[in-house]
């Protein structure tokens, strides 16, 4: 299992929000790239960066911040927030991200996706975001009329590398991950699937490390760590310990 730690970029700075509120945003670092090398020499393994205004937006907004991480760390980087194109999958693989999530745009231009997928085998994610059962697009915005596993099932034969599925109800009020659901995705698909939304402590860890979970490929956590929460070498030696 992996551990991602996030982070989610408002006006240049890392941010987390609560249930996806832009409103209720609380900076945790005015240099992102500084924070992303801060969990590279904790031992992390991968990062996990969205670009929150772009992901309302449509389109990049926090570029610089972005390229200021890839220029500065060196474990590999997933990245969502506005990516709606060929383009832009383009421009930030050539860039040296090592794997796109693309949201919105699996809503509504399925074909995008698979046709990502098959240019960029092993690089292309699926970003599923869900709120009261449904899945949320335009930055969590709007509500679709498709549930989780729905959407899911479209991208089952694309090549799709991963599922990074978000509880938004438990989306940064540390209430714990939406285990039952994940793992009902999880179930669903053959594609591996990564938890988000609501970790909160070193037992949620643990509790990804039991069998029943063992179809999960990770899972994000945000603000557990910039709180003190989690503690990053205690979480990473109990990935390791149950890996062994």
């Amino acid at each position: 299992m992996i551990l991602f730690p996030a982070i989610d970029l408002k006006e240049g700075r890392c941010v987390r929000l609560i249930q996806g509120d832009m409103d209720r945003a609380t900076v945790f670092a005015d240099d992102p790239a500084e924070q992303a090398v801060t969990f590279e020499r904790q031992g992390f393994r991968w990062l996990h960066i969205v670009d929150l205004d772009g992901a309302f937006a449509g389109r990049p907004v926090n570029a610089g911040a972005v390229e200021a991480i890839l220029d500065r760390v060196s474990i590999p980087v997933q990245l969502g927030g506005g990516i709606r194109d060929m383009r832009t999958v383009e421009g930030w693989l050539a860039k040296g991200v090592a794997r796109i999530i693309i949201g919105t745009a699996a809503v509504k231009d399925p074909d995008f996706v698979r046709e990502a997928a098959r240019l960029h085998p092993g690089r292309i994610a699926v970003g599923i975001d869900a709120k009261d059962g449904r899945v949320a697009v335009h930055g969590w915005a709007e509500t679709s009329t498709l549930t989780a596993e729905e959407l899911g099932r479209r991208f089952e034969d694309a090549g799709v590398a991963a599922i990074i599925y978000t509880d938004i109800a438990r989306d940064g009020v540390l209430t714990g991950l939406n285990i039952p659901m994940t793992l009902a995705l999880a179930n669903a698909v053959g594609i591996p699937v990564i938890a988000s939304g609501g970790l909160a402590s070193l037992a949620d860890v643990e509790r990804l490390l039991t069998p029943d979970c063992a179809r999960l490929a990770g899972a994000i956590t945000g603000r557990a760590l910039y709180d003190g929460r989690i503690d990053p070498a205690e979480a990473l030696a109990a990935i390791d310990r149950a890996a062994a």
